[in-house]
């Protein structure tokens, strides 16, 4: 059943509007008397019944709420990942969100081959939230994980200086992902994924110096959409089934 996200309460009466309303209106033709799931802010769960239609809203009743609908991983997962070439994002994105993610963080780094300006990283931005808004809508989040605004390695380690830190290194081979995840229990992880080229040592020690503890995914060298997502995989399987 479908799914929308509302960014109030939800109430014995709302109306739909803005995007989510053109594509109900314009994509869906949607009816009255079609019924649809509803997540509000707070994460709670309905049913709502279309009752009217104008031409840029969509006038919904509730109906009743739906338990046992909470789909939140009990962690708070961040993924880091250094800007990719071509549409990579786009994949890791939807991806993340459907393994459990909570935020997706755009990073630049030495070795990123794409180069952005300030109107072109808002316009990603923007594009890749709404990749994340669909993914979440189909994989039946309760909640809308977001998609940050392109940072640099420094404003990284300064905002998430209380979550416990990963970085995946693929020169690191001394400590695996199995026997870092084993040395903590944490309720909020970041893990950091380099660009094609890699991450540099100037990154890799600046990281460690706020914190972040370096682990490798294994003997073979993988792509960065394969490691984010791998690494993202393992962290929900051993964190999650707690």
């Amino acid at each position: 059943m479908r799914r929308l996200f509302l960014d109030g309460l939800i109430s014995d009466e709302f109306t739909v509007t803005g995007d989510d309303a053109k594509h109900l209106l314009y994509s869906m033709r949607v009816r009255p008397q079609q019924v649809f799931t509803v997540v509000d802010k707070d994460g709670k769960v309905a049913q709502a019944e279309v009752s009217s239609c104008t031409a840029d809203t969509v006038r919904m009743k509730f109906l009743h709420y739906i338990d046992d609908a909470d789909t939140e991983p009990p962690i708070d997962v961040v993924v880091a990942q250094c800007l990719p070439k071509g549409d990579k994002m786009e994949y890791i994105v939807q991806k993340a969100v459907e393994l459990g993610a909570t935020s997706i963080v755009p990073v630049v780094s030495q070795h990123c081959v794409v180069k952005y300006d300030a109107k072109k990283k808002m316009q990603r931005q923007q594009k890749w939230q709404k990749i994340a808004d669909e993914a979440a809508k189909q994989c039946g989040r309760t909640a809308k994980p977001t998609v940050e605004a392109v940072t640099d390695f420094k404003q990284l380690a300064e905002k998430y200086s209380d979550y416990t830190c990963f970085i995946c290194y693929e020169a690191e081979d001394e400590l695996s992902v199995k026997e870092a995840l084993q040395k903590v229990n944490s309720a909020k992880y970041l893990i950091l994924i380099g660009p094609e080229g890699g991450l540099s040592r100037e990154e890799v020690q600046l990281c460690r110096e706020h914190g972040f503890i370096s682990v490798s995914l294994g003997k073979r060298i993988l792509r960065t959409e394969t490691a984010s997502l791998a690494m993202l995989s393992i962290l929900m399987y051993e964190k999650e089934a707690l």
